[in-house]
């Protein structure tokens, strides 16, 4: 399912440097579950600034990061040198056939043409290569941290139903019967991670739909944020961190591994 527009799908890119800040990578369990140890070629689809990078550089030999946005790409290779970072998309996968023992993405699938992607996938796997999608995010099940990814703003009963059913919806992967790979196996993992109330305000404000505010409604949602996020949680001027839930099934999956 390819979501958005034009305008949501380019818009990482002009925060780049505060996305690599604020967006953490997948927790190293969800990686090690979804890629096999000997894995020696991996490909890494949509590899943003290198949250996943980072990961897969310590487990595996060669690592090819694709991200088609120079603005990100730029990012991954300064931080990230181990990797062979280069330009490209999962449509269109600059790789020879038959090139790599596995393919991976984190929190990307949703904004691709899987007709065109998924043959591309399976054109540059060896035989018997795994393909695995990862879905990171925070649990949307605990109330506040609903609201504060809503810009601040509390969910009455219909608009969690809905924003519940888009969320698994951008979690799925449409196999065609009889093509290149079976049905996945699905597993959650939930994890948590200490952050500052920055933090979370600033990882809210790495979301397209933020990104892409006009300057009053962005500057409203970040006062609406820190606003929700001091009250939720009882954060006092000189509070360390907080710990932030990793999401679970009923927000759709921290690390969501297909």
């Amino acid at each position: 399912m390819r979501e958005g527009n034009d305008e949501l799908r380019q818009s990482f890119g002009s925060i780049a440097d505060r996305y690599d800040r604020f967006r953490p990578g997948p927790p190293d369990e969800a990686v090690q579950r979804a890629l096999p140890p000997d894995a020696l070629d991996v490909l890494e689809l949509g590899a943003g600034t290198g949250g996943l990078t980072r990961r897969l550089v310590r487990r595996h030999p060669h690592v090819r990061a694709v991200e088609p946005d120079g603005r990100m790409r730029a990012i991954l290779l300064e931080r990230v040198p181990q990797a062979d970072g280069v330009a490209g998309s999962a449509e269109e996968i600059p790789a020879q056939d038959s090139s790599f023992d596995a393919v991976i993405g984190a929190s990307m699938w949703h904004w691709v043409d899987e007709a065109r992607a998924l043959p591309e996938v399976a054109r540059v796997l060896r035989p018997g290569g795994t393909f695995a999608l990862l879905w990171n995010g925070v649990d949307r099940s605990v109330d506040w941290m609903r609201s504060l990814w809503a810009g601040g703003k509390e969910l009455n009963g219909e608009e969690k139903v809905r924003v519940d059913a888009r969320r698994r919806a951008r979690h799925e992967v449409h196999l065609e019967p009889g093509g290149p790979f079976p049905e996945p196996d699905r597993q959650v993992i939930r994890w948590t991670q200490p952050m500052t109330r920055e933090d979370l305000v600033g990882l809210a404000g790495t979301y397209s739909a933020v990104i892409t505010m006009d300057a009053p409604e962005y500057r409203t949602a970040r006062a609406r944020s820190r606003c929700r996020c001091a009250a939720s949680v009882g954060v006092r001027r000189g509070a360390k961190s907080i710990t932030t839930p990793g999401d679970g099934p009923g927000g759709g999956g921290s690390a969501s591994i297909q």
